[in-house]
C-alpha cells in the first residue's frame, strides 16, 4: 500500500481486520473511491480463504509464503499450504498472481495458474530477485534488487530478510502499477515497522526490539540469528512468548527455537507460557545456556517482573510471543522503568 500510495490513492485495511468480519468492515471504506484497496486474507482453518476470495473479488492475488502458524489446527504444514493456494481459486487469464519463488510449496500449488504470474525470492530467480541479503542488525537489512527494469540498492530498517522478501513481494505489486523503481527504493528506506512488529525502541542504555504482536517458529528463529548476529557486543536477551496453535508439535518446536537462541548467542532468557514454554526453556539450557540464565514464568506479568529485575544497561532485549501470551505487557513495563 505504501509504495502503491506513491502514485495512487490507495485504501488499506487496517490493524488486522482480515477475516470474515473485518474483511467487508474494511471493504466498506470502497465508498471512498479509492483507486487501489490493499487487504490481507487471513485464515486459520481450511475454507476460509476461499469464503474471503469470493467477498474481495481481487484483481492482483499475493501469496508470501507458509509456515506453521497455525499448524495445530491442520494436519500438517502441506495443509496449510493447501488452505492458502485457495487464494488461486476462481482466476482467469486477466487475473495478476504475485508469488514467492523460494517457497516450493508455494510455487508447485501455483503452476498452471491461468492469469499473469510475477515471482519475487531472495537468492532464486525470479522476476523481482534480490541477492547479496545481509543483516545491517538493528539497522535493518540491504539487498540489491533486480527488475526487469533494473536494479538498485534495497536498504529498509525492517529486520530480517522476510522482511526483505515482503519487501520484494510490494515492489512486485507496485511493478505492475508502473510505479519507478527509484521512488519505491526511497520508500522502503523511510519503511517504519507496525507498532510491536519488529520496532526498535531505545530506551536509556537498553535496546528493545517490540515484535510482541504475534510470532511462529520460523519467524523467530530468523529474528534470533539476524539479532545475534548483529548485536556489536551487546548481552543479548529475550523473552519469549508461547506460540499457540502448534499442536502435538508445539514442544518440539520451542525446543527448537530454544536451540536456537543459544546458538544466536543470546544469554539471558525468559520463557513464558505453559509446557511449551518449558521446552523452550528446556532447549536453552540443553543447549548450553546456564540454569541460572534461563526463567520460566506463567504470565506475561511474571515476565514483566523478573525481565524489570535482570535487564541491564548495555542490553539488547527481543520481546515476541504469541498475541494471546500478552507479551506487550512485558514491553510496556520495561518502557516504563527504562524510559
Amino acid at each position: 500500500a505504501t509504495l502503491l500510495a506513491l502514485r495512487y490513492h490507495v485504501f488499506r485495511n487496517t490493524g488486522n481486520l482480515n477475516n470474515h468480519i473485518g474483511l467487508p468492515l474494511s471493504l466498506l471504506e470502497l465508498r471512498n473511491r479509492p483507486d487501489i484497496a490493499v487487504v490481507e486474507l487471513g485464515m486459520n482453518h481450511a475454507g476460509e480463504i476461499r469464503t474471503l476470495l469470493q467477498i474481495a473479488e481481487p484483481e492482483i492475488r499475493v501469496w508470501t509464503n507458509v509456515a506453521e502458524a497455525h499448524l495445530g489446527l491442520f494436519e500438517s504444514i502441506d495443509a496449510i499450504a493447501d488452505a492458502k493456494a485457495e487464494v488461486l481459486e476462481n482466476a482467469t487469464s486477466e487475473t495478476d498472481l504475485v508469488v514467492n519463488a523460494a517457497d516450493p510449496r508455494v510455487m508447485t500449488r501455483a503452476a498452471g495458474f491461468p492469469g499473469r504470474v510475477t515471482t519475487f525470492g531472495l537468492e532464486v530467480e525470479a522476476v523481482i530477485g534480490a541477492c547479496g541479503v545481509r543483516s545491517l542488525g538493528l539497522d535493518g537489512m540491504e539487498a540489491m534488487v533486480r527488475t526487469p527494469v533494473g536494479s538498485g540498492i534495497l536498504r529498509t530498517p525492517l529486520l530480517g530478510p522476510g522482511n526483505v522478501a515482503n519487501v520484494l513481494a510490494a515492489i512486485a505489486v507496485a511493478f505492475r502499477f508502473q510505479v519507478p523503481l527509484d521512488a519505491m527504493l526511497t520508500a522502503v528506506a523511510a519503511f517504519e515497522p507496525q507498532p510491536r512488529r519488529g520496532k526498535v525502541v531505545r530506551l536509556r542504555d537498553v535496546t528493545l526490539v517490540d515484535d510482541s504482536y504475534n510470532s511462529n517458529p520460523t519467524a523467530l528463529k530468523i529474528t534470533l540469528e539476524a539479532l545475534g548476529r548483529e548485536s556489536r557486543g551487546a548481552r543479548c536477551v529475550a523473552v519469549l512468548g508461547e506460540m499457540l496453535e502448534l499442536g502435538p508439535s508445539a514442544p518440539a518446536l520451542h525446543a527448537a527455537c530454544g536451540r536456537a537462541a543459544v546458538a544466536a548467542g543470546f544469554k539471558f532468557v525468559i520463557a513464558v507460557g505453559g509446557s511449551p514454554a518449558r521446552a523452550l526453556a528446556d532447549g536453552t539450557r540443553a543447549a548450553g545456556l546456564p540454569a541460572s540464565a534461563v526463567v520460566t514464568c506463567a504470565t506475561s506479568t511474571e515476565a514483566a517482573d523478573v525481565a524489570q529485575q535482570h535487564v541491564r544497561a548495555g542490553d539488547l532485549v527481543l520481546i515476541k510471543g504469541s498475541r494471546g501470551i500478552g507479551m506487550d505487557v512485558v514491553v510496556d513495563r520495561l518502557k516504563t522503568t527504562l524510559a
